[in-house]
This record gives structure tokens, C-alpha cells and sequence, in this order.
């Protein structure tokens, strides 16, 4: 038997000595590791004069026997148990986990429903598809999850505000019963609306029926999340008749986020900010905004968490709840294409960069998208730099324009027929 790197230590407390079979103890370190990965099963450590060793008890008899001592037991450590209880309890899970929201229906209906039914939380990415599609979608997760274990991506739309006020208005028309609200850079009427709109006055208080889960990154925004509606949606959403007085007195007695999820560096938006330093950072905002109110929002984590151990570097760093997003894109049931699955298993970390965002381009947003394998990130890149030209410079040189119409833009106006139908570009190209 080769010599545990773990060396044998005679001062140890003792629990006890047992009989173990010679075959199951496992002394290298990629042994001890496998066994320490068997949450669902009891652990004993053992010492010996062969080193320190784990034992995993089986229902196998064998007459070859050792006597070994008991230093020590790691009882099961079931998954359900990580995280904040309240978490499951509030959206009706078996585990304080939640597959993000993907747009364009990447994270479809197949795979919001799939963990659905293993009681995981999962975020239907609406963000990018029209009314009808959003609809249908909301028809099937209900029917498939009639408990209500799921949730819908509302994306904030700055430049294009009718998108947001219609996918509120959708989804409290529909009964979804929570949103994840992702890239807001300050509220809106229209998620106080949803979220003002869902409360009910009971004997034991405030009663939330429309739940938020607010995805960010810098604490300007999480504080806007972490305390209640602002007086002046108020104002405006009574004034619209979307909400009752009842409802917005109510209103002053809750945060406009039952869950906060703190963003690292994630892929699509995203700042790009390191787990380890912001988690903390929020832990302690929210602690400091509800340390007199009588309620507590709860703090998750997403971006960068791909694997177990940087899940269970979360949970140890104090996030209630964990989220995934990118690494799901790699499931069977995600709307992605199996070429698009395959560029994802052979990324590396240098593998991404940041590229202009399509939903908030003429703000210069910018997201964090794959570069091996595709061509995105570079055109991207140019695409807003000749923009930027056209727009300070109200020209463009010859041959930015040349460069777009000829290698970006000759198929959509085959598509088209006629350039006078892309309004905006057409007239750019034409210059």
C-alpha cells in the first residue's frame, strides 16, 4: 500500500477504533478528495500508522479487516441544506439555487421547466422576443409548473420604455408571480408597478405577491432595490390607476427586492467586478439600510460560478442562494445550438471579451460575450466604432462606410429589397 502524503499523527484525539475493510479506505489525496464530495454519505476519518485515511461505509462484507482509529465524522451534507431556508420557502424549491435568466429564450421553456420539476428555481429569458412568443412561453412553464416554481426575465429598456411597460402589463395579465430584473440602471414606473401591485393588506402584515429578484452590480442600484418604492412612482402609478392607495401606503412597508443577487463578472452585462470583493460589500450595505426596518432582504451571488467548488466558495462567503447562467447554456434543454454548446465546452478563461451590447447600443453599453470561435466581438467593435464617426463626425471616411455596406450589411438589404426600408441605415449608407 503507497504511503498517504498525509502523515500519521500520534496526538490526535481519538473517537474510538473500528474495523474497516482494508479496500475502502482511501489514503492518496485525489482519493480523499472523492470521498469528500460524498455529501449524501457519512465520512469517518481515520488515523493510522499508514497515514490519515477516509472511510465511506458500504453494504459489502469483507473478511480482509483493519483496525483503524476514529479521529473523526463528516455526517451527510445534503445540497437542500446549503443557502438561506427562507429562500426556499418564499419561491417553493428544494434548493437555494437559481438558474438566470438567458435572452432571446436561450434559457427556454424545456429547461425553466426541467429544473422546475428537481425543485430549482429557473429564470425564462424573454429579454429580445416579441409579445406572442413571451406569451406562449408563459402558457407552457404554468401548465408544466402549475406551483409557480419559475420565473420571467424583465430587462430593463431604457431606449425602447414601451418594451418594459408591456412585458409588466403581460405578466400581471398572465398571473407570473416573479421577475428577475436584470441591467436596470435606476427603477422604473414600471417594475414599482409590478411590484406595488402584488401587495395585500392581512392580519399578520404585508402580504407579497409579486416577488423581485434584482440582479446588480454596483450599490447605488442594489440601495434603490434594498429600500421601498420611491414616493414619486408612486405618485404616477396612482395617477395611471395601476395601483391602489392602499397599495402604495403598503408599499413604505416593503423592499422592492425580495432578493438581491449580487453580479460578479458574469458573461453578458455585467462590470466586470470581482466576487470576493463586492459580495462582501453588499452584505454590508444591506445590513446597514434594514438594520431598523422590520424586514431583511436576502443576498445571492452569480457570475463566475461554473463549477462546485467556486458554489460552495459562495455559500461560505455568505450568499443565500446561488445563481448560474452560462454554464447552463450548455444543456441539452437550453435554446441554444449544439455548435454553440460545443464553442462553450472548449472555452477558456482568456476565451471572452467585452463587446457593444445590441439592446442598449446607442448608450454604449457593453457585455461580455465568447471570442473564440466567432467573429461577434471584433465586427461588434467596429460596427460602433464607424457609428461613433458617423454620429460626432456627422461623416464617415469613405471607407468605414465602404467596409459596413460590403461586408455587414449586403444581406440585409438583399433581405430587404429596398434600403429605403432599413429608414436610419439606409440613409448612413447612402452618404
Amino acid at each position: 500500500m503507497k504511503e498517504s502524503v498525509l502523515r500519521y499523527h500520534p496526538r490526535l484525539p481519538e473517537l474510538g477504533r473500528i474495523e474497516v475493510p482494508r479496500s475502502e479506505i482511501a489514503y492518496q489525496p485525489h482519493e480523499l478528495h472523492t470521498h469528500l464530495l460524498h455529501f449524501d454519505q457519512p465520512v469517518y476519518l481515520l488515523n493510522s500508522p499508514n497515514g490519515l485515511g477516509t472511510w465511506i461505509p458500504s453494504q459489502t462484507t469483507s473478511e480482509d479487516q483493519l483496525t483503524q482509529t476514529l479521529i473523526g465524522a463528516l455526517p451527510v451534507q445534503s445540497p437542500s441544506l446549503l443557502g438561506d431556508p427562507r429562500f426556499c420557502q418564499s419561491h417553493g424549491t428544494r434548493y437555494a439555487y437559481h438558474a438566470g435568466a438567458m435572452a432571446n429564450g436561450i434559457a427556454s421553456e424545456e429547461l425553466v421547466i426541467a429544473l422546475g420539476k428537481q425543485g430549482i428555481l429557473a429564470s425564462f429569458g424573454a429579454a429580445g422576443l416579441v409579445p406572442s412568443r413571451i406569451e406562449s412561453a408563459i402558457q407552457k412553464i404554468q401548465q408544466a409548473l402549475p406551483d409557480g416554481s419559475y420565473a420571467f426575465n424583465l430587462i430593463h429598456s431604457p431606449s425602447e420604455p414601451a418594451l418594459e411597460i408591456g412585458a409588466v402589463e403581460r405578466y400581471l395579465q398572465c398571473g407570473v408571480r416573479c421577475v428577475e430584473a436584470s441591467a436596470f440602471l435606476d427603477l422604473t414606473a414600471s417594475i414599482v408597478r409590478y411590484r406595488v401591485a402584488g401587495l395585500h393588506q392581512t392580519n399578520g402584515g404585508v402580504k407579497i405577491t409579486n416577488r423581485v429578484i434584482a440582479k446588480v452590480s454596483r450599490t447605488e442600484v442594489a440601495r434603490k432595490f434594498l429600500e421601498p418604492a420611491p414616493e414619486k412612482y408612486l405618485k404616477y402609478c396612482l395617477e395611471k390607476e395601476w395601483i391602489t392607495q392602499e397599495q402604495a401606503n403598503l408599499a413604505a412597508h416593503v423592499p422592492m427586492a425580495d432578493d438581491l443577487t449580487v453580479e460578479a463578472d458574469s458573461g453578458g452585462h455585467t462590470d466586470n467586478r470581482p466576487l470576493v470583493i463586492l459580495l462582501p460589500i453588499m452584505l454590508k450595505l444591506r445590513d446597514e439600510i434594514q438594520a431598523s426596518r422590520p424586514y431583511s432582504t436576502r443576498i445571492g451571488v452569480g457570475g463566475g460560478l461554473g463549477t462546485p467548488e467556486a458554489v460552495m466558495g459562495a455559500f461560505a462567503m455568505g450568499a443565500a442562494y446561488v445563481v448560474t447562467g452560462s454554464v447552463n447554456q450548455a444543456c441539452y434543454e437550453a435554446g441554444a445550438s449544439e455548435h454553440t454548446r460545443r464553442l462553450l465546452a472548449q472555452a477558456e478563461m482568456a476565451d471572452v471579451t467585452m463587446a457593444p451590447a445590441a439592446d442598449m447600443f446607442e448608450m454604449g453599453v457593453q457585455l461580455q460575450v465568447l471570442r473564440r470561435g466567432t467573429m461577434f466581438p471584433m465586427r461588434a467593435q467596429n460596427f460602433m466604432s464607424c457609428t461613433v464617426d458617423m454620429i460626432l463626425l456627422t461623416k464617415s471616411l469613405p471607407k468605414n462606410v465602404i467596409r459596413l455596406r460590403n461586408r455587414y450589411f449586403v444581406n440585409l438589404l438583399l433581405k430587404f429589397g429596398s434600403r429605403q426600408k432599413l429608414s436610419f441605415w439606409s440613409v448612413i449608407l447612402n452618404k
